[in-house]
């Protein structure tokens, strides 16, 4: 959410940024926003006169009292509870304009920074670096499932009886596997001074329309049926939501914390879900990293979290590449975003494994996380990153170590979570 401020001194910044997010039937969003604040403010403004009054009318009744003129004061009773009244039906009125003001400004989405490059979605995305060799072997690469099948490392059909498509089994070293990645991702950044975290799973709905928009919200969110709770798409959204009307001191920041969860996703109007494969699915692990700073700081932590995604992927031998998220592809929160891709040597082209984001003071102002400094009271800046998501991972490693004879190369940096394999063998039919 932004700040009012700007709809107030410089609404055509506002819309321009609207333009450029292709979402021109927000524009008039702007000015009914600016008219209910102009009424909002006036009504404020006259309620405080009349409490000033009313004060002082208080005052005279003590000094009546006193001088014993009790029809004089009688008199000023009656007006105080005049001013009662209308103090209640603004203090209402306030109420409601506030109401519809945060309605319409929860629409409005926040100011897209400089550099991001303009375009109307993920087609118009840009690459920005590529990191590692993309390597296409000299053999064929089998499609994933196949892969895990061969390892004996996969029942989908067993899940489709427990909970239809989009759910899996991993089973034996694939599973294993699955695991000493999360395992790894998590050292990777405690080792980076990150504090490790396991969050609820579950979250408000104050805290949904904190972290994100509504549109992100209807496509992605579980509800737990009779009661306000959401199963969480990222850890990200327990993690953002357990600072909700905190303030934290300056001193402290920046706070840096990387958290494990399960993640849930309807994946409302995503193509894939009756597929064998994992690339798409209802439910997945992940390892996140999320960052409260100050808002001057947010970029330079932006640059080193997205960094810190394509080490740890160089890191089990994947090539990636980022991807710079143009104007329309970004969800209406962020300020900035990228894609951090693995390299698919079956499909010979870049998939994406991760996504960083600077939300700057949005996810803050939604949900009242503030840091105590010397010149007062500031919003904090957030920002999420992830370190691995998986199956999808698990995918891009699968196909960048397969081998000729099947057997999948375990790196040196993943071995000590492997129980000291170096590789996994299919077995002989």
């Amino acid at each position: 959410m932004i700040d009012i401020k700007l709809i107030r001194e410089n609404r055509e910044l506002v819309k321009e940024n609207i333009k450029k997010k292709f979402q021109d039937e927000k524009l008039p969003l702007v000015d009914e926003i600016y008219d209910l604040d102009i009424k909002f403010r006036e009504s404020k403004a006259k309620a405080d006169t009349i409490r000033s009054t009313k004060n002082k009318k208080s005052e005279e009744i003590g000094l009546l009292m006193r001088d014993k003129k009790i029809e004089e004061a009688n008199l000023i009773k009656a007006e105080i509870a005049q001013m009662n009244e209308e103090i209640t039906e603004l203090e209402q009125k306030e109420e409601t304009l506030s109401t519809e003001i945060r309605k319409k400004m929860l629409l409005i989405p926040q100011i897209i920074d400089d550099s991001v490059p303009i375009g109307k979605d993920d087609s118009e995305n840009v690459e920005i670096e590529k990191f590692g060799e993309p390597v296409i072997p000299d053999y064929e690469i089998p499609y994933h499932a196949d892969i895990c099948e061969a390892l004996s490392g996969l029942d989908k059909a067993g899940a489709g009886r427990t909970s239809g498509n989009g759910f899996y089994y991993l089973m034996g070293d694939i599973a294993r596997l699955h695991s000493a990645m999360l395992s790894y991702a998590r050292d990777f950044m405690i080792n980076k001074g990150f504090t490790y975290c396991i969050p609820p799973f579950m979250i408000h709905s104050d805290i949904v329309t904190g972290v994100m928009s509504f549109k992100e919200m209807d496509a992605m969110m579980y509800k737990i049926e009779g009661e306000d709770l959401f199963l969480i798409g990222t850890s990200e959204h327990s993690m953002i939501g357990k600072f909700k009307d905190q303030i934290v001191k300056e001193s402290d920041l920046p706070i840096t914390l990387t958290s494990y969860s399960p993640c849930f996703r309807k994946e409302v109007g995503s193509h894939g879900l009756e597929e064998r494969g994992l690339y798409r699915v209802h439910q997945f692990e992940k390892q996140e990293m999320v960052v409260l700073c100050k808002p001057e700081d947010a970029m330079d932590w932006y640059n080193k979290m997205w960094s810190y995604t394509v080490e740890f992927f160089r890191s089990l031998d994947i090539p990636v590449r980022t991807l710079e998220c143009c104007s329309g592809d970004l969800a209406d929160l962020k300020v900035k975003s990228c894609d951090v891709e693995a390299w698919s040597p079956r499909q010979q082209k870049y998939f994406e494994v991760g996504s960083c984001s600077t939300l700057g003071e949005a996810q803050a102002r939604r949900l009242g996380i503030r840091a105590k400094g010397e010149k007062g009271n500031f919003y904090v800046a957030t920002l999420n990153n992830t370190v691995l998501a998986t199956p999808r991972g698990l995918i891009a490693f699968l196909e960048n170590n397969y081998q000729k004879d099947g057997s999948i190369l375990i790196p040196k940096v993943l071995q000590p979570y492997m129980g000291g394999k170096e590789k996994l063998t299919p077995k002989k039919n």
